[in-house]
């Protein structure tokens, strides 16, 4: 696999997920579900619509790119070290460990993080990576369908009047209330790295992402071991096909997902269907945008467009804990507690703005460094 230059297109991937991301997070108030019951007629209306919107777009699959480029980008460097005759394996661990260090400090401020989980669940690519593609292929398929899911779904067919309760989560979620308007920084991180790491572990078991993450890791694994993020003969046609095999499989999976109730009476059954059928349609719209993006960037006049998006891929460790910080200051009651009086209407405003805002800060780091601030340091503590 040739890794001798930058491959421009994975910034740009990398960097339209950052925005999307900071995009959902601010309508949500980086997760703070609260909807102001004063505010107008007409923007409840239009936050509605935009709410609806954003989810439809990015709701998943946002998340979905980030882990299949991680995979990509393991595999990329561990071919450049074994191009050097080195083992990677436990260097890879140490960067895991930073990683984890970073997401910790990422949860303080937002107890959405989603580092430190990917830094667990990659520790496997090591020893997964010593296995054959094919292999590896089933492997991802397996943990795509969701496989625990499936023995919850065998319980309630045998159980289907059985009454389910909430999920556990939400208990954790409804908590943060009692710290989330505190004045004081520190308090709000107390809570976010105890009541809020729990709330988001469980969550996370829940819709079944311990399993997709490692899946998608996988499958961008695979992708870069076959150099389909460069453009040549192969790689066009991999990415046609994707997106036509993609778009026929999204219509049908959405159509259920939303008549999914109606087609499945049974809560406790239709509660492990819809989570599986979820993440599959997720990724089905994922691999849209992805090989949409793609074929846009490599065919198309729009490639200068996305190269926009290039600048914050770069830096992509760096931005998603600059906006976790500014979205706190922004949101939470040691800053400015706009979630009180904010709506999807001036969430997306305000994540606009943040794009915008970061948008330049990263144009003038690039001409001045090689790497983000953060990139800079994870890169020097790994190589020490």
């Amino acid at each position: 696999m040739e890794n001798k230059k930058r491959i421009i297109l994975l910034d740009v991937l990398r960097g339209f997920a950052l925005v999307s991301i900071m995009l959902l997070h601010s309508i949500e108030h980086f997760d703070i579900y609260h909807f102001p019951e004063t505010l107008p007629a007409w923007m409840k209306a239009s936050d509605s619509v935009i709410w609806d919107t954003m989810f439809f777009l990015f709701g998943g699959k946002s998340y979905s790119i980030f882990a299949l480029l991680f995979g990509v980008t393991f595999a990329i460097q561990l071919s450049r070290q074994e191009e050097l005759g080195q083992s990677f394996g436990p260097r890879f661990a140490w960067r895991m460990l930073l990683l984890l260090g970073f997401g910790m400090i990422n949860s303080a401020f937002f107890q959405g993080d989603i580092l430190s989980i990917y830094a667990v669940i990659a520790l496997l690519l090591i020893p997964l990576s010593k296995l054959p593609e094919k292999v590896l292929f089933g492997i991802a398929v397996f943990m795509m369908l969701l496989p625990y899911e499936w023995i919850h779904l065998a319980y309630a067919i045998q159980h289907p009047d059985e009454k389910i309760n909430d999920p556990v989560s939400w208990s954790y979620f409804g908590k943060m209330f009692e710290y989330i308007d505190n004045p004081s920084l520190w308090k709000i991180m107390v809570g976010n790295l105890t009541n809020g790491k729990v709330a988001v572990l469980i969550w996370n078991w829940e819709n079944g992402r311990f399993f997709s993450i490692l899946g998608l890791f996988l499958f961008g694994y695979l992708m870069a071991k076959r150099n389909l993020f460069e453009w040549n003969e192969t790689s066009e046609r991999f990415w046609k096909r994707t997106l036509i095999i993609a778009s026929i499989a999204f219509i049908p999976l959405y159509i259920i997902q939303i008549q999914m109730e109606s087609i499945i009476t049974s809560a406790i059954i239709r509660r492990p269907v819809l989570t599986m059928e979820t993440a599959w349609t997720n990724f089905a719209f994922m691999l849209i945008l992805v090989s949409g993006l793609t074929l846009l960037f490599y065919k198309t006049k729009a490639h200068n467009a996305l190269l926009y998006f290039s600048s914050f891929g770069k830096m992509s460790l760096s931005n998603y804990l600059i906006q976790s910080v500014i979205g706190g200051a922004i949101f939470y009651g040691w800053g400015l507690c706009l979630y009180k009086y904010t709506g999807a209407t001036y969430g997306i405003l305000i994540g606009l703005a943040m794009t915008v805002v970061m948008g330049i800060f990263c144009k003038w780091w690039a001409k001045h460094h090689k790497q983000g601030p953060l990139e800079t340091l994870w890169h020097k503590a790994t190589w020490f």
